[in-house]
């Protein structure tokens, strides 16, 4: 009494087909692939991240003050951010 036979679970797959159509289904599964495949090759990455930075600890880069960039391994010129109207030496 409490479980569902073949014939109720016919009827509701019979109601979402009319309701939703075959069409939108497929595409909605093909999108949750879409997602599912997504999500995983990020979690690759990030994995492949992580060991790198693990493996490296050098590879992390600062992030330069006030927004500035500079090259790897140099100093940014602060007369130059304090002053922009100042021509750089």
């Amino acid at each position: 009494m409490g479980s569902f036979s073949i014939w109720h679970w016919l009827v509701v797959l019979l109601v979402i087909l009319l309701l939703f159509g075959s069409g939108k289904i497929s595409g909605l599964m093909g999108d949750v692939a879409k997602g599912i495949k997504s999500f995983k090759a990020n979690i690759k990455d990030e994995d492949g991240k992580d060991a790198a930075m693990a493996a490296d600890p050098a590879a992390q880069t600062p992030v330069p003050p006030s927004g500035t960039i500079a090259a790897p391994g140099t100093q940014p010129n602060t007369a130059q951010a304090a002053n922009p109207s100042r021509p750089a030496a």
